[in-house]
């Protein structure tokens, strides 16, 4: 069996329809962080009540379930077609503040015209203008980040300074889609940059993805399918500058682990198709049992396809159980996966360094 070249990077989501309690989300983000995931994933969206939806703001979750963890990454979804980007700075870097350096982001856009009347902004747009777009806030949110220096807060009580001006930055963006002057409102952050993270699971992502994204998830049903799509967004990476290292590709897989393992004596086929997903739109499906999705990631990665798995319970308390204690346990066992946090922030379980504020970068270099 060759040998895994990279780190194996574990994520989960914690969504739950109609729950609207904290102690339930506290509880599973808990239960991933025994597990050593990498981070934990909320969903939102704009669109009106139903299945699937009426969540909590996922962000505001997320910041109730920051104090209540230690070590674990913490990435809310959050739609950038009807909010301003200057809200999405403070909201994420506020997040980051919070769990002292375990946010992240997950960009998402709003297509739909029911969601659009909801909102009542503007009217739905084509998806490729959507995504255009979205990369733009991706841009801009990462200068009001920088737009404060790491050593702009003097709290000089003797002298009554706060902030030294010279070490804020106006951002003066000015895009198709936004002009946002700057400095941010909230200092910068503890990452320097929170971790952005795209699904990108259509063509039409990609190019936002490879461009703006520090991990992006990805639909496929087979390791070679999935490695031919690592390697495109990574091609479009190097393309646009950027590093092929800098890119964290996950598969994205839903799971029910209710089914056992099957029959005594019997093993996955690690190379064959998982299911295609139950719903549009939706991942692609594993049904079986932990130590059969252990096969599956370890064939993976293995096969060196990704980086690793994003993971949707179909049924959260349960099979995240399973997950963890089950699936996760074997991975460690066989010294695939981590058995502790080596790092403090998400880009430290990540594999990633803390960029430098490109205005302090500039401040520099006129000296």
């Amino acid at each position: 069996m060759a040998v895994p070249t990279g780190t194996l990077h574990l994520a989960a989501a914690i969504d739950g329809d109609g729950r609207y309690q904290a102690p339930y989300y506290v509880e599973l983000a808990r239960l991933a962080e025994e597990g050593m995931l990498d981070f934990i994933t909320l969903d939102d969206t704009f669109g009106p009540p139903g299945p699937g939806r009426g969540r909590l703001d996922a962000l505001a979750v997320l910041a109730r379930v920051a104090p209540a963890t230690g070590r674990i990454g913490l990435v809310p979804t959050v739609t950038t077609t009807h909010t301003e980007p200057f809200h999405v700075s403070s909201a994420v870097a506020t997040l980051d503040w919070v769990s002292r350096g375990r946010a992240g982001w997950r960009v998402e856009v709003s297509a739909t015209e029911a969601e659009a009347r909801l909102v009542g902004r503007r009217p739905a747009a084509p998806a490729g203008e959507l995504w255009a777009e979205a990369g733009e806030v991706a841009d801009v949110v990462a200068r009001l980040w920088d737009s404060w220096e790491d050593d702009a807060e003097i709290r000089d009580t003797a002298t009554g300074r706060f902030i030294d001006r010279d070490k804020l930055h106006y951002v003066d963006f000015e895009g198709a889609h936004f002009s946002v002057r700057g400095p941010a409102i909230v200092p910068r952050p503890p990452q320097g940059h929170p971790v952005v993270a795209v699904a990108a699971t259509d063509p039409v992502t990609w190019q936002t993805a490879a461009r703006h994204a520090d991990v992006v998830y990805v639909r496929a049903t087979s390791p070679e399918e999935a490695g031919r799509i690592r390697d495109e967004l990574k091609r479009r990476a190097v393309a646009h500058g950027r590093e092929a290292g800098s890119l964290t590709v996950l598969a994205s897989v839903a799971v029910d682990l209710a089914d056992g393992e099957g029959a005594p004596g019997t093993a996955p086929a690690v190379n064959a198709p998982i299911a295609p997903a139950d719903t549009p739109g939706g991942p692609p499906l594993y049904r079986g049992g932990p130590a059969g999705l252990a096969e599956l990631i370890t064939g993976w990665h293995t096969a060196d396809a990704v980086d690793g798995f994003h993971i949707t319970a179909v049924d959260p308390r349960h099979d995240l159980e399973r997950f963890v204690n089950g699936t996760v346990a074997l991975l460690q066992h066989r010294g695939l996966f981590r058995t502790f946090y080596p790092g403090a922030t998400l880009r430290d379980h990540l594999g990633l360094s803390r960029p430098a504020g490109r205005y302090a970068l500039e401040r520099e270099a006129a000296r």
